[in-house]
């Protein structure tokens, strides 16, 4: 028993701190409203037109300014402060949600609206992402706890993932996707409460005269530097190119969604909220056994793993024309999309040195959300041309040859980690025999 409690202590480190508690508390609750109104959202949209052009269109508008604006984001994020920049972001967010909420439960909603309010939300993604991800290390001060407290971030997102599309589907066919919409707008209410309530401490001389030397720079120099630095670092690059392939050809059979549960699996708002509960279920339990790790050793070899059990549960649902078939297919299909996303977050979040985080991790947010709407985009065409179970089957296909392929990189990728997870205290450093050991393997 006592070794049980030691390591679910473990497993919940990053908890120790009291600001990553608070933002772990406040984000519980706004996280379920954000995906009830993802869920709404699509659903709103496929009853207002029925077509799978316009469902890839909206997902295209609520994503590509974030494509657009992340980089200039990831510049300022790192000349500011990045606290003040979460509790705008979710400030604005809220007001987003709200409007939306209004002029459904009016009946005055159009799909010009929603394609405008989805854009806006992608504005604000541009800063939230890469603000919150780079906020994490000040949240838990240690960098050892960092690992952990991106697992549970990701844990907390799935868990939210799970109960969220649940509830929308009941409310949805009970009233109407203006309650979905509501809820979203006032759950944000608990997150800027929680970043209000944070003490943070003082930035040192040293962070803060470098914060001081990137603001007397030019955005332009600044870019360079970030853009030369995510392409110049192999294990950087190779991973977001992975990420962005699957970003682009896998994660936007999200979209699809709710043809799969009208026209294949013959159901209704009940059977969308079953679906994407069940993908929910496999992204948590992909977090969870995440969070048990107690470093970021061997986490690499995970992200090529991810990709190709992704891609082989996305070719497979695709086939499926039975719901529980499909929802147990989704279960796979969360797994790998999570496991490869928190994989890949925490690597980067590890190497990256911190004075550029803030540009880093925006390319993170630009392969991450910025490629998906034009996958969004393809994926409704496709889908209107032959057809949803197609359009998610090459999709499959698509992130295990991008899985394959990263595969052939890893020697390259450890060759350069090593001596920085050295530096680390992650890996014990090697002797001479050693080395020449490793080199021959």
């Amino acid at each position: 028993m006592t070794n049980i409690s030691t390591g679910l202590a473990h497993a919940y480190r990053a908890l120790r701190h009291r600001n990553f508690r608070l933002f772990f508390a406040g984000q519980s609750i706004s996280l379920i409203g954000t995906w009830m109104t993802r869920v709404a959202t699509m659903w709103l949209v496929y009853r207002l037109t029925k077509s799978a052009v316009l469902l890839g269109t909206v997902s295209f508008a609520g994503q590509i300014p974030t494509f657009l604006l992340a980089p200039f984001a990831g510049v300022l994020v790192d000349r500011w402060n990045r606290h003040t920049v979460l509790v705008w972001t979710q400030a604005l967010a809220m007001i987003q949600s709200l409007a939306l909420a209004f002029l459904t439960l009016t009946h005055r909603v159009t799909i010009a609206e929603v394609l405008i309010l989805s854009a806006m939300q992608g504005c604000i993604n541009a800063f939230d992402m890469p603000g919150r991800q780079t906020f994490m290390l000040e949240m838990v001060e240690q960098r050892d706890d960092l690992s952990n407290a991106i697992a549970i971030n990701s844990s907390m997102v799935n868990l939210a993932r799970l109960v969220g599309p649940s509830i929308a589907g009941i409310v949805i066919a009970a009233s109407s996707e203006g309650w979905c919409f509501l809820v979203d707008g006032v759950s944000y209410i608990a997150v800027i409460a929680s970043l209000l309530m944070m003490r943070l401490p003082a930035l040192n001389p040293t962070a803060l005269a470098a914060r001081a030397k990137r603001a007397g720079n030019s955005m332009v120099t600044q870019l360079k530097e970030g853009w030369d630095f995510v392409r110049g670092f192999v294990p950087i690059r190779t991973i977001l190119l992975l990420f962005a392939l699957n970003s682009l050809m896998g994660w936007p059979f999200t979209v699809l969604m709710p043809i799969f549960a009208v026209q294949v699996l013959k159901g209704g708002p009940h059977t969308l909220g079953f679906l994407m509960a069940a993908l929910g279920v496999g992204s948590l339990t992909s977090a969870v056994s995440l969070v048990l790790r107690k470093s970021v050793r061997g986490l690499l070899k995970m992200i090529p793993i991810a990709a190709v059990i992704f891609g082989a549960g996305l070719v497979l649902f695709g086939l499926s024309h039975v719901l529980w078939l499909s929802m147990m297919l989704l279960l796979v299909v969360g797994f790998g999309m999570m496991q490869g996303l928190t994989a890949s977050n925490t690597i980067i979040q590890t190497i990256v040195p911190e004075d550029k985080r803030g540009r880093v991790m925006s390319y993170y947010t630009v392969a991450f959300v910025g490629m998906a709407p034009f996958g969004s985009l393809l994926a409704g065409t496709l889908a209107h041309a032959i057809g949803a179970p197609r359009t998610v089957i090459i999709s499959g296909i698509c992130c295990i040859l991008g899985g394959a392929w990263f595969f052939t990189r890893m020697s390259g990728i450890k060759v350069v980690m090593r001596p920085i997870y050295q530096q680390l205290g992650i890996i014990p450093a090697m002797n001479l025999s050693q080395l020449q050991e490793s080199a021959t393997k």
